[in-house]
């Protein structure tokens, strides 16, 4: 728990800028959410990668890895399901499930998570999603939208690196305007890097 409170001052600084564009914090009900995530969706379409990108927006990319001692099979099972980033993520309050399918061996689900920003008052972050997992191939990947207008792409990909050991590397391309995409990229790889402290610490522990 210490590198997450090390981390939360920089990821704050992240959300302080992003969030001029969110909402006090307030409970909304899942149908509520469901229907800003198919609004977003509709408006941004997210999944898709622009190119080249619209006036005054800038992507960039890094990778992360990490090795978590646990069998690769209980490791992405555990990483790939967002209710366990509750905790691992300092403001993520939780997260809601608008639909879950799966066709071809790809479980695709279509979800929001919820940050609650500790400002005064408490500012509400909505992030809407698509993640896809690819059970036989132990990989998922997540496109999504968050407040700030931020896009963020991701793969997700776990490797054996030894009978009871796995290699956790997520590919991270962040879109957003000119100005904040440096800030975005170091402050989000932060963040991203707390989580996978985070859930390696309580996969490892058996908490997960």
């Amino acid at each position: 728990m210490r590198l997450l409170r090390l981390l939360s001052a920089p990821v704050l600084a992240l959300s302080l800028v992003i969030s001029a564009m969110g909402t006090p914090a307030r409970a909304e009900t899942d149908a509520q959410l469901a229907l800003q995530w198919l609004q977003t969706w509709n408006t941004y379409r997210f999944t898709q990668v622009a190119d080249p990108l619209p006036a005054g927006r800038a992507r960039k990319s890094q990778s992360i890895s990490i090795v978590i001692n646990a069998p690769r099979a209980h490791v992405f099972n555990a990483y790939s399901d967002f209710q366990h980033h509750i905790g691992a993520n300092p403001f993520l309050e939780r997260v809601v499930t608008h639909s879950d399918k799966t066709k071809h061996g790809v479980r695709t689900k279509n979800l929001t998570a919820i940050e609650v920003i500790p400002l005064e008052p408490p500012m509400t972050l909505n992030t809407h999603a698509q993640q896809r997992l690819n059970l036989s191939k132990f990989f998922y990947e997540v496109d999504s939208w968050s407040t700030g207008n931020v896009v963020t792409h991701q793969k997700i990909v776990f490797e054996n690196v030894g009978l009871l050991r796995t290699r956790v590397t997520e590919h991270l391309t962040f879109e957003t305007t000119l100005d904040l995409i440096d800030y975005t990229l170091t402050q989000g790889v932060l963040a991203h890097q707390g989580i996978q402290q985070g859930l390696k610490q309580r996969i490892e522990s058996g908490a997960l």
